[in-house]
């Protein structure tokens, strides 16, 4: 158990930047990792004060205040912190039972190095395969910070569902599916137990809310949509087409996404290819970038289609890790590369049917050049501000900002679709051939990006 948690901790330090084993002085950091069996969830916890937080900690370890730090005084401190987490299991509260303890002397822990460890675990109670399991840790709450994961289960017969936290991570969420041993059961019954509509649909949902919740997967799909309603007049976006070519163009660009994301989703799950996660996240934010660039210029007209295919097939990758920390089997990979798709493809047409018909009513409108250089603009922006933090490990909230637009996703989807039927009645349409507005073009030769 101490090596694995050792390395999730390692793999924190690598997703959270330094934060693990160069918090601040002042800061008392608080990481816990979770161990899921059958009824039974064992937790794990590693406490760091920095030195400055450090002589607090001291005090309330050290009752008598003799330097030194007693049996007695080490399990009353554990019990303390368990006492100071609020824990519901399916919507019912449980009281942590102290497993084991560990503690560095005083003096490591005033220098800043003493580690202390705590284990605990939670009982499940029987009757439920849908599980809810939720901590918040109150402990020190003033100078602490907080770090919460999960191991991969090794029971194939549990599947990892969703993870939520607050932003400090103080408050953790974990929705998983218990179906007894699977591994253990003949393969018809384990083909029930997949296509029971339990887990199929579990994966399903987890799918439609991956595609939902990756951001940086809809805005490259919609920054190569912004100009596929338009023709090419010389090197610049001109009228619009037909209603007709620009529904096949925006199809084959959907589809052909589809098919490049599905393709390496497949392979990357059933392991046939694997590629470190840092670099996956860097060439999708570099996809974004470029789908930005052409939006405002175009720089592969007539192709958008292959290119969202060979960008598809990147973007299937960080799909497939998704899926690779569910911990499933190989025989259950490929069900739920088939339900996980499945919902990816769903939500994907959603937000696609969403914003289609508002696209193909401003483009021909004389507003279409606005909306098509200011949605590049944010999405090249956006996408240089993952490049950064991706490749560099800065942080510039760029999830942050992006966010706060995709909550707001539904009142944009409905508010550009009213935009579009008024711009129809109060703006003249750009017939074929017609100019692009001289505001626009301006705009455009003004623009960094100027092609």
């Amino acid at each position: 158990m101490r090596t694995k948690f050792a390395i999730i901790i390692g793999c924190c330090t690598l997703v959270f930047g330094n934060t693990a084993f160069a918090h601040r002085i002042d800061e008392y950091l608080q990481a816990t990792v979770f161990s899921l069996e059958e009824n039974r969830v064992q937790a794990s916890m590693r406490l760091i004060p920095g030195v400055v937080v450090a002589p607090s900690v001291i005090a309330t370890i050290d009752r008598n205040g003799d330097g030194a730090f007693s049996d007695d005084e080490e399990k009353s401190y554990s019990r303390q912190v368990l006492d100071e987490l609020t824990v519901t299991i399916d919507a019912r509260s449980v009281r942590p039972r102290l497993i084991s303890w560990s503690f560095p002397d005083a003096a490591r822990l005033r220098d800043g190095i003493g580690e202390i460890h705590i284990e605990y675990e939670l009982e499940l109670p029987h009757g439920n395969s849908h599980r809810s399991v939720i901590v918040e840790n109150h402990h020190l709450s003033n100078t602490s910070v907080y770090l919460m994961n999960v191991l991969v289960p090794k029971d194939p017969g549990i599947l990892l569902l969703a993870q939520k936290r607050n932003s400090k991570q103080s408050l953790y969420e974990l929705d998983f599916q218990q179906q007894g041993n699977a591994a253990a059961a003949p393969l018809w019954t384990r083909a029930r137990i997949w296509f029971d509509g339990i887990q199929v649909a579990a994966l399903f949902r987890l799918g439609m809310r991956h595609i939902a919740e990756g951001t940086d997967h809809l805005l490259f799909l919609l920054a190569l949509l912004l100009p596929a309603p338009l023709l090419v007049t010389g090197a610049k976006w001109g009228p619009p087409k037909v209603v007709r070519q620009s529904l096949l163009r925006i199809l084959g660009i959907v589809t052909a996404f589809t098919i490049g994301h599905s393709i390496t989703l497949t392979l990357a799950a059933l392991g046939a290819v694997g590629v470190p996660s840092r670099p996956v996240e860097v060439l999708i934010a570099v996809s974004i970038f470029i789908s930005a660039v052409h939006a405002f210029r175009p720089i592969f007209p007539g192709k958008e289609a292959l290119i969202a295919g060979f960008f598809g097939l990147i973007h299937g990758l960080a799909f497939a890790a998704t899926l690779d920390r569910l911990g499933l089997g190989r025989w259950e990979r490929v069900a739920g590369i088939l339900s996980f798709n499945l919902g990816i493809e769903t939500m994907q047409m959603f937000v696609v049917a969403a914003v289609l018909p508002s696209l193909i009513l401003l483009s021909a409108t004389r507003a279409y050049p606005v909306l098509r250089i200011v949605g590049a603009i944010f999405a090249a922006a956006a996408s240089a501000g993952w490049v950064v933090e991706r490749l560099f490990g800065v942080n510039a909230d760029i999830d942050t900002i992006v966010n706060a637009f995709a909550q707001h996703s539904v009142l944009i989807a409905v508010g550009l679709f009213l935009i579009s039927v008024g711009s129809r009645f109060l703006l003249s349409p750009r017939a074929p051939g017609t100019a692009v507005p001289a505001q626009t073009i301006q705009l455009e030769m003004n623009s960094p990006w100027r092609g």
